[in-house]
């Protein structure tokens, strides 16, 4: 009679538990990870997001829709396409973003792997990607100030990652479309798909070339293992542009210097960088933070590594805490120039 009461309670229970949570547009999950990361049903996604019908972003990786909890907080929520490489990038998210906490990295609340379906849960950032602002034309442009603050807050997350995880962890894709802005435009690095671990008493990682076509360091091109100043370069072009509101990776309308990272770095040796701030500022900006900004920028992106420097010297450079010096011209700039006046 025990046995039987005990079998009746908890069958009891479980209805009860049921009924009270049926109807939510995301259900309490049933498992956590670390106890930061929840794991979702298919079902709970669908509801979340009322059948996807809310599309925030695609790419190639898939689909971003809006969704809200239990809650009523809005998430937002990753729809991955179904090949392997897309599994292999959700197991490199989950694993990553799981185990790390930082104000300027977007926070993973869950996940979804049920079937061949492959689903990620987080935080939703109202204003968007750091791309959205920098190179539509309009009005409302990102101001100096909230451009300065997203270049010292995402050097912050990248110092983070580098420098204070238990692992050292190279993000491997920075871009403005992986920094995300939440209400008050403060940058929260995303998209962690690509990233690689290494123990701390490992310094380099071979791998094969991943990342964003213009915003690869050298080092890709060569065969070489790579470090966390791979991350280094690439922030330096992100950088750049941030300045300037032009992509990097565009002809730059200069006849000499048509590329936009090569004619920065001539008119910093020049002793010019108001001719380098977006036009869209009309001038309003901190001079002595453009300065500083173009000088690490140019250091970021030096060829060789041991010439670049870590990303928490780069946040001590945009603080002015450090003094920075001019760089010096990278050659793989001047050599792109060169191949193609031939």
């Amino acid at each position: 009679m025990l046995i039987i009461g005990g079998v009746f309670f908890f069958v009891l229970m479980l209805l009860l538990f049921l009924r009270i949570f049926r109807g939510k547009l995301l259900c309490v999950p049933t498992l956590k990870i670390d106890d930061y990361v929840s794991v979702y049903t298919y079902a709970q996604m669908k509801s979340a997001t009322k059948n996807f019908s809310a599309k925030l972003g695609e790419g190639g990786f898939g689909s971003v829709f809006i969704g809200q909890s239990s809650d009523f907080t809005e998430i937002a929520v990753k729809k991955l396409k179904i090949v392997d490489q897309e599994k292999k990038q959700f197991r490199t998210e989950v694993q990553t973003l799981g185990i790390i906490q930082h104000t300027n990295l977007v926070r993973l609340l869950g996940f979804c792997a049920e079937g061949s379906k492959r689903l990620l849960v987080y935080e939703y950032m109202p204003k968007g990607s750091l791309n959205s602002h920098l190179f539509k034309e309009s009005s409302n442009s990102l101001c100096w100030k909230d451009r300065y603050k997203i270049a010292i807050g995402t050097a912050r997350g990248l110092a983070y990652l580098h420098e204070q995880c238990r692992d050292c962890i190279i993000h491997c894709d920075i871009k403005p479309e992986n920094v995300l802005l939440d209400e008050n435009f403060s940058p929260k690095i995303a998209d962690f798909g690509m990233a690689k671990l290494l123990g701390r008493d490992f310094s380099r990682a071979l791998t094969t070339i991943r990342g964003t076509i213009g915003y690869l360091a050298p080092e890709w091109f060569s065969g070489v293992a790579i470090t966390k100043k791979a991350d280094v370069y690439s922030f330096g072009l992100m950088l750049f542009e941030i300045i300037s509101g032009k992509r990097n990776k565009s002809k730059f309308n200069n006849r000499r210097y048509p590329y936009f990272p090569l004619y920065a770095t001539m008119k910093m040796n020049e002793g010019e960088v108001l001719c380098l701030l977006d036009r869209k500022l009309c001038g309003n900006v901190n001079i002595v933070e453009l300065i500083r900004a173009c000088k690490v920028a140019g250091w970021c992106i030096q060829d060789s590594e041991a010439c670049r420097p870590s990303m928490g010297k780069v946040v001590l450079m945009l603080q002015g805490v450090i003094d920075v010096g001019i760089p010096p011209v990278p050659h793989s700039l001047l050599n792109l120039v060169d191949a193609e006046e031939y």
